[in-house]
């Protein structure tokens, strides 16, 4: 089986989402640390975009779509999103990780707002020669609105099955899945409807935690398991140590 593992880190632990684009840049640094520290070899970072690029896209209407003569909002967002990518991209470097930026509007396509694909080989061969792919949630080009947000939860999904990864593991600014003040140890979608999970009060036009979760129950149908927890707990996360975090068991078909 492989050992490949995806680490995705919320808008919310890289960004103030209440500011404009502003970059937590002790956070980035804490994270790297602890990347840099484990195995690397295998590694995929996906990050969301926080407060760089979720206002650019509310702003445009991004979340349904673009129109000809109206795609102002295209170059504003992926402008916005790629700065972020850079700077985590830049951080990881810093402590020593072959990272490297990966953006998706330059290699995927949707569909009704949905992922419908996303170039893997060059992928594949950076992870063979040991590199560390930092991928974003980002606007693409969509067949059927023009453009469309693709978040890195949805990310997660598709390129967790056409990467072959073993584990996933979701970096967030709350210790799990909260019902009311309790993290749900497991979820599965037969919990699912019995729990109370709000979303962020911050702007977000991907869903927010009741989104992420959709995708990892998608992603569970695949036998492929999820983690969800406190970005503090990254360095546990990687050991494959307990992280009191909720988990999304793997499912198989």
């Amino acid at each position: 089986m492989s050992d490949r593992l995806i680490l995705k880190l919320g808008g919310s632990v890289i960004t103030d989402k209440s500011a404009d684009c502003a970059i937590n840049r002790d956070q980035l640094a804490s994270i790297a640390g602890s990347i840099a520290r484990a195995r690397t070899a295998g590694i995929a970072v996906i990050h969301g975009a926080g407060s760089c690029g979720h206002p650019e896209a509310k702003r445009y209407h991004l979340d349904v779509g673009a129109v000809t003569g109206q795609t102002e909002g295209i170059y504003v967002t992926h402008r916005a999103v790629s700065r972020l990518n850079d700077e985590v991209v830049a951080t990881l470097r810093e402590q020593g990780v072959a990272a490297i930026g990966v953006h998706p509007l330059h290699t995927a396509i949707a569909d009704n707002g949905r992922l419908v694909n996303f170039e893997c080989r060059h992928l594949e061969t950076m992870l063979e020669l040991g590199m560390v792919p930092v991928i974003h949630g980002d606007v693409v080009m969509d067949l059927s609105r023009g453009a469309c947000i693709v978040s890195g939860d949805q990310l997660v999904r598709y390129l967790a099955v056409g990467l072959a990864i073993s584990r996933v593991g979701l970096a967030t600014d709350v210790p799990g899945v909260l019902d009311g003040e309790r993290v749900v140890p497991e979820i599965n979608r037969d919990t699912l409807p019995t729990l109370r999970i709000g979303n962020s009060i911050h702007t977000d036009v991907t869903g927010g935690m009741r989104g992420k979760i959709n995708e990892l129950l998608e992603l569970s149908q695949a036998g492929i398991g999820s983690d969800i927890f406190h970005v503090s707990r990254v360095a546990d996360f990687l050991a494959g140590a307990a992280h009191g975090g909720t988990i999304v068991k793997g499912m198989k078909k």
